[in-house]
């Protein structure tokens, strides 16, 4: 049984990133499905979609890589976890590194990154940071 279906997510973009994998398979959830909604209005990777019907329905999800083949998600954390959660107000959102990266926010407004939450002034639990 997996206890934290995020972190497992995540873990599997960094292995597939390290190895120059194009596109990864997960299990689908509505969470990761915004997830990765926001990774792709950000320029974090190509694209995604979900295959399969359900119970046993597949997020793939396309990589993106630089001109010279380097990575552009070069960090990727799971900040909240299961036995600690971690919230911030909109004010408490700093910058992730000069701007260079982002943090990924679930609001009462949906799953949004940093940028997003500034501007529509709402703070919430943080899932994770990318950069």
């Amino acid at each position: 049984m997996m206890t934290d279906p995020i972190a497992d997510m995540l873990t599997r973009l960094r292995n597939a990133l390290r190895v120059g994998h194009k596109t990864v398979e997960m299990p689908s959830s509505t969470l990761k499905e915004r997830i990765a909604r926001v990774l792709v209005s950000e320029g974090f990777i190509e694209d995604y979609q979900v295959v399969g019907e359900p119970p046993r329905k597949l997020l793939k999800v396309y990589l993106k890589y630089g001109p010279l083949g380097e990575e552009v998600i070069r960090e990727i954390n799971r900040v909240s976890k299961p036995g600690r959660r971690v919230y911030k107000a909109v004010g408490e959102l700093g910058h992730l590194r000069n701007g260079l990266g982002i943090w990924i926010v679930s609001t009462n407004q949906g799953v949004l990154s940093d940028r997003q939450c500034r501007r529509l002034k709402v703070g919430g639990e943080v899932l994770c940071s990318v950069f």
